[in-house]
C-alpha cells in the first residue's frame, strides 16, 4: 500500500507536467497532435529521470528481507508507470 501511494504521486506529476506541457503549446499556436507529440519528446528526459531516481533510491533497500517486497513493488511500478504515462497520457489526451 505505501509503494501505491509513493508510486501514485509521482505518476500524476509527470502526467499533469505532460498535459501542462500540450497546453501551453496549444496556446502558443501549435495543433493538437504537434504539441502532443512534442510533449512526450521534450518531458521524456525529466520523466525517465524521476523514475530512474526512485529505481536507484530503492535499490538499497531491495536487498533487506522486510522491505524487500516494497523494493520489487516500487522498481517494478515505476517502470510499468513511466512507460503507460509517456505513452497513454499523450495517446488519450489526443483522442479526447
Amino acid at each position: 500500500m505505501i509503494g501505491m501511494i509513493a508510486l501514485a504521486g509521482i505518476m500524476v506529476r509527470n502526467g499533469v507536467l505532460l498535459i501542462d506541457f500540450i497546453k501551453i503549446r496549444m496556446e502558443e499556436g501549435l495543433p493538437v497532435k504537434e504539441a502532443v507529440l512534442e510533449s512526450a519528446a521534450v518531458q521524456t528526459i525529466p520523466i525517465l529521470l524521476t523514475a530512474g531516481t526512485v529505481v536507484l533510491g530503492v535499490f538499497v533497500i531491495l536487498f533487506d528481507p522486510i522491505f524487500q517486497g516494497l523494493a520489487i513493488s516500487l522498481i517494478a511500478g515505476s517502470i510499468v508507470s513511466t512507460c503507460l504515462t509517456l505513452f497513454i497520457v499523450p495517446l488519450v489526451y489526443y483522442m479526447i
